[in-house]
């Protein structure tokens, strides 16, 4: 009979005892609440204690988390709209600020929490400037001071906005091909003024060429025509020489080069008088006639 008691009370020693145990792991921290008031605060990993049935414990990450925010319109300092996603890296750093924030909602209450403290951070950084600062080296600057100014607010939530990046900045579907248009007609141009350019530059460059070989061929000719020049007057010296030499042979050789040249085949007819000075050297020699030698004495 007794055993019928002492086994029961065992069993509900043992449960209370391991109600009363609760393990926390190295990525997370814990809260024990007592009918929803913060009783102790768990952030080493380990074995901890708690009463058993009235007090519970709540467990929320230790580590680095994500929120991608959703697409949000930004109108720029030059009234440029653009598009822009954001991603933010955040962490618990206050539990019981945290719980007082967030409720039972836990993680998923503060995601939608921080989102609206960082898209109005965006807006406020990204509308005081221009967009070209968005899309030069400044933008990691404005990243920065999105970060400063969401982590201020977010400190309120127990929550430590550790980064916050710019993942898109696009323009609006509506104004994609108003600016497509614009920046196809910008390069167009561009484009028909290299195309002038570089037909003035083939422009010159011809007409340099051209120059030049007018200027070669011009100074070709001129010692074309000084050593022809040259030629004729040695040549004519030459001539000279030779006659003064001997006139006979001088006037002979003449004429000779002047039938050479008058009397070849397919020249037009001349019709001379045979006693022309023409002929003076043909009429001058006589063709011997052969003599056929006599015949031997019988």
């Amino acid at each position: 009979m007794r055993a019928m008691y002492v086994i029961p009370v065992i069993v509900i020693v043992l449960v209370g005892i391991l109600s009363s145990l609760f393990i926390v792991d190295e990525r997370k921290k814990a809260l024990v609440l007592q009918f929803g008031q913060v009783t102790q605060v768990k952030t080493e990993p380990g074995l901890g204690f708690k009463i058993p049935f009235i007090q519970e414990v709540v467990q929320y990450e230790d580590r680095i988390l994500g929120l991608p925010t959703t697409p949000i319109e930004v109108t720029m300092l030059d009234d440029r709209r653009l598009v822009v996603d954001a991603f933010a890296r955040w962490r618990i750093v206050d539990l019981v600020t945290f719980r007082e924030a967030v409720g039972t909602g836990a993680e998923a209450q503060a995601l939608r929490r921080l989102e609206g403290i960082v898209n109005p951070a965006i807006q406020e950084v990204l509308g005081s400037v221009p967009s070209s600062r968005v899309l030069s080296e400044d933008r990691t600057a404005l990243m920065n001071q999105i970060r400063d100014i969401a982590r201020r607010q977010a400190l309120a939530l127990g929550i430590d906005v550790i980064d916050v990046r710019l993942t898109r900045t696009d323009l609006p579907e509506q104004n994609l091909e108003a600016t497509f248009a614009r920046m196809r007609a910008e390069r167009e141009r561009e484009a028909a003024d290299e195309i002038a350019r570089g037909g003035e530059a083939a422009q010159r460059v011809r007409a340099s060429a051209d120059r030049t070989v007018v200027e070669l061929t011009s100074d070709a000719r001129r010692k074309a025509e000084v050593i022809r020049g040259e030629a004729d007057a040695e040549r004519n010296a030459i001539y000279a020489e030779a006659f003064g030499r001997d006139p006979e042979f001088f006037a002979f050789t003449r004429s000779l080069t002047a039938y050479e040249r008058a009397l070849q085949a397919g020249n037009s007819s001349i019709v001379m008088n045979p006693d022309s000075a023409f002929f003076e050297y043909l009429r001058s020699y006589e063709i011997p006639v052969p003599v056929e030698p006599a015949a031997p004495a019988p």
